[in-house]
């Protein structure tokens, strides 16, 4: 098995169960932002669990594309969140803005963050996993 693959595997599910623990057990209720992380983030925990029980070392084709637009996603709402200058051109009108820092461990961990976090280690893995691909061939 690809530890690639596997530690790809853990950090969606990690960033998944992460989620659904601040908004259905902490009742933080999420943004816009945070919304369009979960439709990015969601899928990759179901990919990339099958993607492991079959070994598929193709799977990065599926899952760059979701990882890296996550990637921007989250990386923007970390900004809008600590760069207060940004926060005028905040895309969230209704409900929960999108500047709300819910957590703030360390003066500078945010649900964005450890989004941005869980994003790019998928990222860096499906990065491995072409050029382990590659010198294969």
């Amino acid at each position: 098995m690809n530890k690639s693959l596997l530690l790809a595997w853990v950090a969606a599910i990690i960033a998944t169960l992460g989620s659904l623990y601040f908004s259905e057990v902490m009742h933080f209720i999420p943004c816009t932002l945070c919304w369009y992380q979960r439709i990015f983030m969601y899928p990759l925990a179901i990919m990339l669990g099958i993607a492991v029980y079959r070994n598929d070392k193709e799977i990065y084709r599926y899952v760059l594309p979701l990882s890296i637009i996550g990637m921007f996603i989250s990386g923007y709402h970390t900004l809008l969140q600590k760069i207060s200058y940004l926060q005028q051109f905040e895309m969230c009108t209704s409900g929960v803005p999108c500047s709300k820092d819910y957590i703030n461990w360390l003066g500078f961990i945010t649900i964005p963050l450890l989004a941005f976090i869980a994003f790019t280690i998928i990222t860096v893995c499906m990065i491995m996993i072409v050029r382990s691909n590659k010198h294969a061939k």
